[in-house]
């Protein structure tokens, strides 16, 4: 069971990216899918999460300007960000988990997902 986050770099606020986290050895559809990041000298935070059904949320500081998508022919979830800031500048890392819609949010703000993938470097930045 691996996943693998790709798709960081280097942007100029206001600028977009879009992250991608493809599975290998499981179907991803099945499970639930979390965005994380965490800044350098911060904690790691849930950003985004999409459950296997396809119910999206997002945390107050992103949802406007983040969404989280799946192709599941593609066994991949997505992250497209949008309207990027230098407070997004961060590692970002996908995980996936067992959820039900009514778990998936808590288990966002807890990290409570099972498989994590290795991270990619957004930098944010003029």
């Amino acid at each position: 069971v691996q996943l693998q986050a790709s798709g960081g770099g280097l942007v100029q606020p206001g600028g977009s990216l879009r992250l991608s986290c493809a599975a290998s050895g499981f179907t991803l559809d099945d499970y639930a899918i979390g965005w994380f990041r965490q800044a350098p000298g911060k904690e790691r935070e849930g950003v985004s999460c999409i459950s296997s059904d396809g119910s999206t949320y997002s945390v107050p500081s992103v949802k406007d300007r983040f969404t989280i998508s799946r192709d599941n022919a593609k066994n991949t979830v997505y992250l497209q960000m949008n309207s990027l800031k230098p407070e997004d500048t961060a590692v970002y890392y996908c995980a996936a988990g067992v959820h039900s819609i009514a778990t998936m949010i808590a288990a966002l703000r807890t990290a409570d997902f099972d498989s994590w993938g290795q991270g990619t470097l957004v930098t944010v930045s003029s």
